[in-house]
């Protein structure tokens, strides 16, 4: 693979977890009862931590874009 093949696949890679991710706060955010209720059924968890869990999942994975997705396209753009 040469580099700028890699850096393309890493902008992809961002854009599709990036929209993924938008899915999921649209998901989390809109229809919020109904995702709880199924979500308390199946795994018992308080509103309390349903919302914690939510919010801290979405953070850990844009944390997780940012780590192995936007930064290394940027470091290869710099040295590119």
């Amino acid at each position: 693979m040469t580099l700028g093949q890699v850096r393309d696949m890493l902008f992809w890679c961002s854009v599709i977890n990036y929209a993924l991710l938008i899915v999921w706060v649209v998901f989390y955010l809109l229809p919020h009862e109904w995702h709880y209720r199924l979500t308390a059924r199946l795994f018992r968890v308080s509103p309390e931590q349903y919302g914690t869990l939510n919010l801290a999942g979405i953070g850990l994975y844009k944390l997780g874009i940012w780590m192995f997705n936007i930064i290394p396209y940027i470091a290869l753009r710099i040295i590119g």
